[in-house]
């Protein structure tokens, strides 16, 4: 240190020893560089506080000339001005071409020059923002020595005067473009004799030598005059520098040639000065990474070892860069304060979180307080009504409009008095503005204003209803996707709890809000608001939300099913039914179509919610820790994360280049993992959705993931098609431990409840546990020997082991393949018991929950069973699902499941409910005999049991004999004596039901696909040997033979005249022919896809055909002429029937058509549009039966539900 700064520090030793305050002091030498940690502490354990002083200034006194300059900084920063004052003739003579500083970059030029002009040092704890600071340099450049006006601009708190001095830490700027120095003051708030004081005390700091006057300017006009003299002949090519400006007379008083950085909230201080002008907009927010860095700092952590509570005080503040300071700072004098300052900042308790002492502000809420004075009068309480407004919630201009009964302009100009303040902020994209406020403005207006809250919601709801009827609301009105949204939440606000009920209880508000958003949103208001709801009808409530929950896969599509329609299949003590009834019947009198399902009484949906949530097969789901989320995964290479309760989209991210293939919660629910097809693992965080970490050591596609069952030591298991486990540490980049040993794809791996054994099953047969500590093979489990027989030797047989699941105690685990479960015992290797789920099935996935000791099995035939895994006895069937169901997972406390499935949905089911269930599934094959005012039904149940089902009596027959194997198709003749049956056996059974005789039919070479009764007891059957028969039913005789088509004949259909019959094939073609011909008369080709069914109308000139496309054509029955197209292609690019169509039917009057396949349609024949849908439980439906009056329609779905219909009048 030079002689002349250490004999200065000496004189003035005793009265720093005596005035200062180390604690902040020290903040600013370690953030320099020029004081260590270790030193701080030796400060720290001095016992008063002069004795700390003098410890400091000891040390300082070892030190060089640049911790002189850094001390005499700190004492300027911290408000010792005196004291500084006391120093500043000692502050050592720098060059400029002094090298720079080792920590912070900057040079001993730079550190004089900005310390000579009251430059406030850098903050104790300092992250860059370069992008702004280089945006800051280059506006200044371009000032080249001329007059002129650079203005920082931004919210209260969001970093701008800690960016003006880093913007002016800079070698070759100041060098350049500012040799004559930099000169900072700290304008603020002021009124005229404030800003006197301001002025002349730069100016005595401009003219220390007092050469050119003794005196101090008497009024601002004169010290306008003296700062332009000193200015432009004592410190030319200088730069002044002012902070925190508020008004735009304050820099008239500085408008004198000169040029000017200056910091401010409202940008448009500047409209009242001459000269060139540069702005520099500040955004609110750090990001969340500089945030985190920022309380590393503060703490001395590293950002990896962050608590979780620093994310959500990032998350809470949105990134502020002065909550996040005053937050460190208070958080490195208390560092076990995480969770109380985050509660703090979340119960908006803005006074508690106070200053860090560079804060010319007391606490936050003062520093916005501040902002909200300065507005005019006359706008004041514009802003207050902004409290209304929702956290990241852009609002169009046009809902303003309606709230304060004003022209667009006029609210414009309002708004953007706020914006130049940095109250509000503006989005331009798009049409119209959006503005939105920042969530801590929005914490500050709902605390200050929470006397008013009630008041101002219902202002808006009364200028909205003025205005607008709610389900009138149309897409080309700006304003409508606001008030979708959002309606609810304000009336609920404004304890408008009638209001609310009315809208929330309304089909028709129900109807244009799910069209436009989808259920989701629906059913978390119904949650949200349940407490105001169940007032006044508990019962209702209910009715719409289970109405969302079960039909939201529907309701979430294109094109979007008609809701009315879809309220009449509601319980009819429903209110959604009874709204749904007095709507269709008002449009039935308008000719429109709706069906009345009329025996709907005996079905019970045992689904709590059906969600849609991928555009493509669902591969898995699961529930967090908490059971409050499901996390999904699928074919769309998506994870999606959304809300247990009410199927709300929490999070949605394009997670991989190829399909995602499972996907698991950590423990402590922190983290989601994913793996893929693309051969890597990811792990995301479960809240934000930023990916954390990215695995790609396997070197093919990875089937599963699992976590260990605690999160002390959280450890993530994967399996592979390379036929290896691996174990990662998420505190390490690469694989901790991989397990080799299975010689086929790992399919499935689990940790023990007590983490020290994983479980995992492979396609080689095997089940093996491994040591998860030294990563060695502990047992291995032959499965593939328990399905071997003398017929099947072991080298030619594959078993896929499928999945494995630990028993609580850790020494039982249950494992599938094929068709059975196994339950072992992990000690003994002992078989404990065994589950044979059936031949014809194979398990795609299971389950168990040790709460209920009940595993879900997932299986081959789209259904999902429930097993007692203590009797190995089924508990319940849980079908659904349209397609095949990939996989199951219970809850963590056992009280439900979910289920996910190729059909792209995901079914949440409740498992008491399931249980209790014992509902008859029907079989497809269904006849009907329609009489006057009765429906008979004759039936095959699951056991392949024929009953007879009469509607209006209830009453049922069931047959003696039971067909040996799958019944096809079932009829009675006209007398409703005899019924026929035909099944996989190629037999066609005629049974006499009353006098218990029988007579069979017997020629076709393969299974009989289905027949038609003809008159004079003759019968027209089909096969899959390609020909058609015709028979005497009485004599069991062939009377004709017709081979018809190379591949399977699929269907026939008889005219009404009796004179002719079609029949469709596999081979894409339907063919007309003439019973009293060999040779066909017609052949219609143009189908894409196999021809599946076909119709004659009843006038017998038109027949109609439909394929597995979902196409349907109708065709002149004369001349073979294809006259149009009835089922063109919905918006989704998805087959019209969500896959083939299996029956047709005309109307009498031929002008309208039925069809079924994955639901049934009803189409106008002339334009070819469909008149209404009817969504079923199932799908696949085989066959609709129709009455003579085309007004009742009959059919059963792959779910086994029977549905009669009757068009309602």
């Amino acid at each position: 240190m030079d002689a002349k700064a250490r004999n200065c520090l000496l004189q003035h030793r005793e009265a720093l020893e005596k005035d200062i305050k180390t604690s902040y002091i020290m903040d600013h030498m370690i953030s320099d560089g020029f004081l260590t940690i270790s030193e701080e502490e030796k400060v720290r354990n001095e016992p008063t506080q002069q004795q700390r002083a003098a410890m400091l200034i000891k040390m300082i006194l070892k030190k060089d000339n640049d911790s002189y300059i850094s001390f005499y900084n700190a004492l300027l920063h911290e408000g010792y001005k005196d004291l500084a004052a006391l120093l500043h003739d000692g502050i050592p003579v720098v060059s400029s071409s002094s090298g720079k500083d080792s920590v912070s970059g900057i040079t001993s030029y730079v550190r004089t020059v900005l310390c000579e002009g009251g430059v406030p040092q850098r903050p104790v704890v300092f992250v860059t923002r370069k992008k702004l600071v280089n945006a800051i340099q280059q506006k200044l450049s371009k000032l080249k020595g001329e007059p002129g006006w650079v203005t920082i601009h931004g919210m209260a708190g969001c970093g701008k005067s800690v960016l003006a001095a880093e913007a002016v830490r800079d070698h070759s700027l100041l060098e350049d473009c500012f040799p004559g120095g930099v000169h900072w003051v700290s304008v603020g708030k002021q009124d005229k004799s404030g800003l006197l004081m301001k002025l002349q005390n730069l100016c005595t700091r401009l003219d220390q030598d007092e050469s050119f006057s003794q005196r101090l300017p008497l009024n601002i006009e004169e010290a306008k005059d003296r700062l332009r003299i000193l200015m432009l002949r004592k410190h030319p090519r200088s730069l002044l520098i002012l902070d925190d400006v508020w008004d735009s007379w304050v820099l008239k008083a500085f408008d004198n040639q000169c040029q000017i950085l200056l910091t401010t909230r409202d940008k448009s201080v500047t409209d009242s000065v001459m000269g060139p002008k540069y702005v520099v907009p500040v955004e609110s927010s750090l990001g969340k990474e500089k945030g985190l860095e920022i309380l590393s700092l503060f703490v001395n952590m590293k950002k990896a070892d962050l608590p979780e509570q620093a994310h959500s005080i990032i998350k809470e503040c949105k990134g502020s860069p002065l909550v996040v300071s005053l937050i460190g700072a208070l958080l490195r004098d208390f560092p076990n304060r995480w969770e109380y300052y985050l509660k703090q900042l979340q119960n908006k308790q803005f006074k508690r979180i106070r200053k860090s002492s560079s804060y010319d502000y007391e606490a936050l809420d003062e520093a916005m307080s501040i902002s909200v004075e300065m507005l005019r009068e006359d706008i004041k309480y514009y802003y207050t009504d902004l409290s209304i407004l929702q956290k990241d919630v852009k609002v169009p201009t046009k809902v303003l409009c309606i709230l304060w009964d004003m022209e667009t302009e006029e609210v414009e100009d309002i708004l953007q008095e706020f914006v130049n303040k940095s109250l509000l902020f503006c989005d331009r994209k798009g049409k119209s503005f959006r503005y939105y406020l920042h969530d801590l403005q929005v914490d500050f207006l709902t605390e200050k204003n929470c006397s008013q809250l009630q008041d101002l919601h219902k202002k808006i709801i009364t200028q909205f209803q003025r205005y607008h009827q709610p389900h009138t609301l149309s897409l080309d009105q700006e304003d409508c996707m606001y008030w979708y949204n959002f309606l609810a939440y304000h009336m609920a606000s404004a304890k408008m709890h009638k209001e609310l009920c009315a809208l929330m209880f309304s089909l028709d508000w129900i109807k244009a809000k799910t069209e436009l958003v989808g259920p989701a949103h629906l059913i978390h208001e119904f949650v949200e608001y349940r407490h105001i709801l169940d007032e006044k009808d508990c019962a209702v409530s209910e009715n719409f939300q289970e109405f969302l929950s079960l039909n939201g896969h529907l309701l979430g599509r294109q094109p979007f099913p008609n809701i009315v329609q879809l309220g009449l299949c509601e319980p009819e003590t429903s209110e959604v039914y009874q709204q749904a009834k007095l709507q269709a019947k008002q449009e039935v009198d308008n000719g429109m179509l709706y069906l009345e399902w009329i025996n709907k009484k005996n079905i019970t949906n045992l689904s709590r919610l059906v969600v849609r949530p991928h555009t493509d097969a669902v591969y898995h789901a699961c529930f967090s820790e908490d059971g409050q989320r499901i996390a999904s995964c699928g074919a769309d290479k998506t994870l999606q994360v959304f809300k247990a309760e009410t199927g709300e989209k929490l999070l949605e991210i394009k997670a991989h280049e190829d399909e995602v293939l499972c996907c698991a919660f950590s423990t402590d629910d922190r983290f989601i993992a994913t793996c893929s097809v693309d051969k890597k693992v990811k792990i995301w965080n479960s809240v934000t959705g930023e990916l954390v970490h990215t695995y790609d050591e396997h070197s093919e596609q990875v089937n599963c993931c699992h976590f260990t069952n605690s999160s002390h030591h959280l450890l993530l298991a994967t399996g592979s098609s390379d036929c290896f486990l691996k174990l990662w540490d998420l505190n390490q980049k690469e694989c901790r431990n991989t397990m080799f040993g299975h010689t086929n794809s790992v399919n499935h791996c689990r940790f023990s409840p007590d983490d020290k054994l994983l479980a995992s099953c492979s396609s080689d047969g095997t089940l093996k546990l491994w040591d998860v500590t030294s990563a060695n093979e502990r047992k291995s489990f032959n499965v593939k020997q328990f399905f071997l027989n003398s017929e099947d030797p072991q080298e030619d047989m594959e078993v896929i082991v499928k999945c494995c699941l630990w028993f609580a105690d850790g020494a039982r685990i249950m494992v599938a393949a094929k068709n059975k479960i196994f339950l072992f015992d992990i000690h003994t290797s002992g078989l404990l018991g065994e589950i044979h789920t059936g031949h014809h099935s194979t398990i795609q996935y299971c389950d168990f929950s040790p709460q209920n000791h009940l595993a879900v099995v997932a299986l081959s035939q789209y259904c999902v069973e429930l097993w007692n895994i203590d009797s190995c006895s089924k508990v319940a069937d849980c079908r659904g699902h349209l397609s095949w169901v990939h996989g199951v997972k219970f809850s963590p406390d056992g009280s439900s499941f979910l289920t996910s499935s190729d059909d792209q949905t995901i079914r949440l089911w409740e498992t008491k409910k399931v249980c209790k269930n014992s509902a008859i599934m029907l079989k497809q094959e269904v006849d009907v005999v329609f009489q006057e005012n009765e429906v008979m039904v004759l039936a095959v149940d699951h056991i392949r049991r024929l009953q007879i089902l009469e509607l209006v009596n209830n009453r049922i027959f069931q047959s003696r004999i039971r067909h040996k194997k799958t019944v096809w198709h079932i009829q009675f003749t006209a007398d409703e004596k005899t019924l026929i049956s035909s099944s996989d056996d190629s037999a066609i059974q005629v049974w006499n039901w009353q006098l218990e005789e029988y007579v069979f039919l017997q020629a076709h070479q393969e299974t009989v696909k289905d027949f038609r009764l003809l008159k004079n007891s003759r019968l027209l059957s089909w096969s899959f040997d390609g020909t058609v028969k015709v028979w005497n039913i009485i004599t069991g005789k062939i009377e004709k033979d017709f081979v018809c088509h190379q591949g399977t004949v699929l269907s026939c259909d008889i005219s009404h005249d009796a004179t002719k019959f079609s029949s469709t094939s596999a081979d894409k073609t339907a063919k007309i022919w003439s019973f009293d011909l060999l040779l066909p008369l017609h052949e219609l080709r143009g189908h894409n896809g196999c021809v599946r069914c076909s119709a004659f109308s009843m006038d017998s000139t038109l027949l109609a055909t439909g394929d597995d496309n979902g196409e349907i054509r109708i065709w002149n029955v004369s001349n073979g002429e294809l006259l149009h197209l009835c089922a063109p292609l919905s918006e989704e690019g998805a087959a019209t029937h969500g896959g083939w169509v299996t029956d047709l039917c005309f109307s009498p009057d031929g002008k309208m058509l039925i069809s079924a396949g994955g639901y049934i349609k009803w189409w106008n024949v002339v334009t070819g549009e469909s008149s209404q849908t009817f969504y079923t439980n199932g799908t696949n439906l085989k066959k609709i039966h129709v009455s003579p009056d085309f007004k009742t329609y009959v059919t059963v779905d792959n779910l086994g539900i029977l549905y009669i219909l009757q068009t309602l009048e």
